[in-house]
């Protein structure tokens, strides 16, 4: 892996979690577009607190513009799509400009999706973008354990969000198992007590979801 600096190594952790935050939030919304316009404010708190964000949306129609598209949002999918262009800017001769691109194009097609009518058709193309960028993470990317600090950044993440979402159990065991598995290849400093938590819970016959948020989000400390 060679010396890399504490930053960079946190931008890697970040690029993937922010990826996988706008990948995971943007199927989220896409799936619940309909109905939560239907079931105007009801639909939206729901949704907000599924994901543990402040509800600061006045309308339906207030939520469909400013939660995709709110630059001044922080909890937008916009902005979690910039946090991951911005670290994929920093990280440029670490990840190459290929890799980088397809985020760019993500960024590029949320900004048309914003004045589109049939905003869904947009999304469907950063959702392509996103995959793309994950299967050139892997094609593309020489340093192994730059790749494996991406990925654990995208398990971390998905982990998380299915525990907010109260994700089925297959899903659940599968993501955490999946973090087992790479997380010791990533050469990160990390909270065995927390691998070991999290195959526990998972191993529960009743999911005890907020709590699974709560070790995997301190997975990293020190």
């Amino acid at each position: 892996m060679g010396v890399k600096s504490v930053e960079m190594i946190d931008r890697l952790f970040w690029l993937g979690r922010y990826t996988e935050r706008a990948y995971t939030t943007i199927r989220l919304y896409g799936q619940k577009f309909d109905s939560m316009i239907e079931e105007g404010s009801e639909g939206y708190d729901a949704f907000c607190h599924s994901l543990d964000i402040p509800n600061i949306y006045a309308s339906a129609e207030d939520f469909r513009k400013r939660y995709p598209f709110g630059k001044d949002d922080p909890n937008s999918i916009y902005s979690n799509l910039l946090r991951a262009y911005d670290n994929a800017i920093e990280l440029r001769e670490e990840i190459g400009s290929e890799t980088l691109a397809y985020i760019q194009l993500a960024v590029y097609e949320l900004n048309k999706a914003a004045v589109s009518a049939s905003p869904l058709i947009e999304f469907q193309s950063i959702l392509d973008d996103i995959l793309a960028f994950w299967g050139n993470v892997d094609d593309s990317i020489e340093d192994e354990h730059a790749r494996n600090i991406i990925k654990i950044g995208k398990r971390v993440e998905r982990v998380d969000l299915y525990g907010r979402l109260h994700m089925d159990r297959t899903s659940m065991v599968r993501e955490v198992h999946r973090l087992t598995g790479r997380i010791a290849r990533t050469g990160l400093h990390y909270r065995e007590e927390t691998i070991r938590r999290l195959n526990e819970l998972i191993s529960e016959e009743n999911l005890n979801y907020p709590a699974i948020v709560e070790e995997v989000d301190r997975i990293l400390e020190a």
